[in-house]
């Protein structure tokens, strides 16, 4: 407990004073630090998150979220009639790839094709999309192209391309790359550069005879109501395909998230140490107060202040700079993180340049999201520094000699 003697002399430290100018100036200058630091901690945490999170939604709009590869046996129909994969599927759909090569005019370009029946391509989540443009059915000798392949190479809906197999075609010369011509049909649009650069929508069975593949290697792909949740979701897929090779979105683009998240992780050791800095300060600034506070150290323990309350009112100035300055950076860095867009156009207009560029990341606005459970992490370790470098000058004050501080004062 704090008895009513240690909080008011921890209020009356607490207002600044004239005299104690240079003392003022070390404390001011460990607030704005570790505000700052919390502030900057809280902005990178946000972005970082809302840079993740949209990532994932556009990768898991684009691809499958789970995908059932056979072994040597086609994909037993009868396990679809499960009950948990109802409760966990949304849609269900046959498909095959192959890498092949576009051919058109005087270039070449490496693809990869990915092949879906008629029906099925129109339940893609792409296909659905407000920025999809043509037909939503991929028939046979059409394919689907992405806008950055379209813009790229000046492909048109309607445009006539070759496409190449690496597959040989036995002729009298010899084996030669087997190639048929695609009538482009349709322009997606993955919000994803890569994707609409490299892939290339086209119907199965043309697929299937132009990469010489058999209808039983078909893959099942299964898009789900919780894609978010996938590592749960793989166990139990695995489960019911316990006969077939299952893997999901999160495996296929393993090595990217694992990037991002050891970023993050870097990032918060790194600004973590911006607070550390900072709080080193009230180190110096409360070994400062407690030298010229000796003549009063001296008197509290003359009418008999317990070395306890001596300790426990220069930790309490220590934690109370912390503390404070903790919440006005969790403040700063909330409001900062909610209009982080709104910054960025304004920095780019004030200072004439582009700011997160599209084509570099992907994304068409700085994303943001704020997570309660990093700011509270932050704030934790915040005021744990603070009540961790408030102690040495605390019970500096409280070993203090009363007789010995009266006598040279």
């Amino acid at each position: 407990m704090i008895s009513i003697l240690e909080k008011e002399v921890v209020l009356r430290y607490l207002k600044t004073r004239k005299k104690d100018g240079f003392l003022n100036i070390i404390s001011i200058f460990s607030f704005i630090g570790i505000s700052l630091g919390v502030a900057v901690l809280i902005i990178v945490m946000s972005v970082m998150n809302g840079f993740r999170t949209e990532l994932v939604n556009k990768i898991i709009g684009f691809n499958a979220h789970a995908i059932i590869k056979p072994y040597e046996t086609s994909i037993n129909e009868n396990l679809f009639a499960n009950n948990e994969l109802k409760k966990l599927s949304k849609t269900l759909v046959y498909s095959n790839s192959g890498e092949g090569v576009l051919i058109n005019k005087n270039y070449t370009k490496g693809l990869l094709l990915r092949g879906y029946l008629p029906d099925d391509f129109r339940k893609l989540s792409i296909v659905q999309k407000m920025n999809f443009y043509g037909n939503k059915k991929i028939n046979p000798k059409f394919i689907s192209i992405g806008k950055e392949l379209s813009f790229e190479y000046d492909i048109k809906v309607g445009d006539k391309v070759l496409i190449m197999s690496p597959q040989g075609v036995e002729t009298i010369v010899g084996s030669l790359p087997r190639q048929e011509t695609f009538i482009v049909d349709s322009i997606f649009d993955s919000e994803i550069a890569d994707f609409d650069l490299n892939v290339v929508f086209i119907n199965l069975n043309d697929l299937e005879n132009l990469f010489n593949l058999n209808s039983k290697e078909r893959n099942l792909e299964i898009y789900l109501k919780n894609p978010k949740n996938i590592e749960k979701t793989k166990l139990i897929l695995q489960n019911i395909f316990e006969n077939y090779y299952v893997y999901t979105w999160s495996d296929l683009n393993k090595s990217l998230f694992s990037a991002l998240k050891i970023e993050r992780n870097v990032m918060f050791i790194i600004l973590t140490l911006i607070i550390i800095v900072a709080a080193f300060n009230i180190i110096s600034g409360l070994t400062i107060f407690v030298k010229n506070k000796t003549r009063e150290i001296a008197i509290l323990k003359s009418i008999g202040v317990l070395n306890k309350s001596i300790m426990k009112i220069f930790f309490l100035i220590g934690f109370s700079i912390g503390t404070l300055a903790t919440i006005f950076g969790i403040v700063l860095g909330v409001l900062f993180s909610y209009n982080v867009e709104g910054i960025r156009n304004m920095l780019s207009n004030l200072f004439g340049i582009k700011l997160f560029p599209e084509e570099i990341y992907f994304l068409s606005q700085m994303p943001s999201e704020i997570n309660p459970g990093s700011i509270l992490l932050i704030s934790f370790f915040s005021i744990l520094i603070t009540c961790l470098v408030s102690i040495f000058p605390a019970l500096k004050a409280s070993k203090m000699d009363a007789i010995k501080s009266l006598k040279y004062e």
